[in-house]
C-alpha cells in the first residue's frame, strides 16, 4: 500500500510516501529476497533514493558504477565484504558502500539497503571471476 496525500501543499522535492514491507513487490536478487519500498515503479516521483528491504541469504559479490548503498541491518547476522575484506555485522551495523566497492555478504540478516541515487538493474556489474558464483 502507498500512502500518499492529496491535499498537502505541493512539494518540490516530491510526494510524501509510506510503504510497508508484505505489502510492496518483493523479487529475488543478486542479495536474496527483496521488498521494493521505494524503487524502480517510483522513478517518475525523483525520489531522493530508493530503498529496499533485503533477505540476505548469500550476496554475491558485485560493485556499482554510480550508486551509492547503505546497508542496515535489521535482523540477524553476518559479514559484509568489502573489496576482499569480511566485516562482521549484526543488529545495528550501518554500512557505507560507496561507488567501485566490490561487495557481498554472508550469513543470513535482514537489511535495509538504501540506493543513493538508485538501486538500478544497469548499475550492477560483477568482477571478472565471480559470474554465477
Amino acid at each position: 500500500m502507498t500512502t500518499e496525500n492529496p491535499t498537502a501543499p505541493a512539494n518540490p522535492a516530491g510526494p510524501i510516501l509510506i510503504r510497508h514491507a508484505g505489502e510492496t513487490p518483493r523479487e529475488r536478487s543478486a542479495c536474496g529476497w527483496r521488498d521494493r519500498l521505494i524503487s524502480r515503479e517510483d522513478a517518475a516521483r525523483n525520489p531522493a533514493a530508493w530503498a529496499h528491504a533485503v533477505d540476505i541469504d548469500g550476496a554475491r559479490p558485485h560493485y556499482h558504477r554510480r550508486a551509492t548503498e547503505l546497508y542496515y541491518v535489521v535482523e540477524g547476522e553476518g559479514a559484509v565484504q568489502l573489496d576482499g575484506v569480511d566485516h562482521p555485522v549484526k543488529r545495528g551495523s550501518l554500512v557505507h558502500i560507496p561507488p567501485g566497492v566490490v561487495h557481498g555478504a554472508r550469513g543470513r540478516m535482514r537489511v535495509l539497503v538504501v540506493g543513493i541515487p538508485d538501486i538500478a538493474e544497469d548499475d550492477y556489474f560483477e568482477p571478472a571471476g565471480t559470474s554465477g558464483q
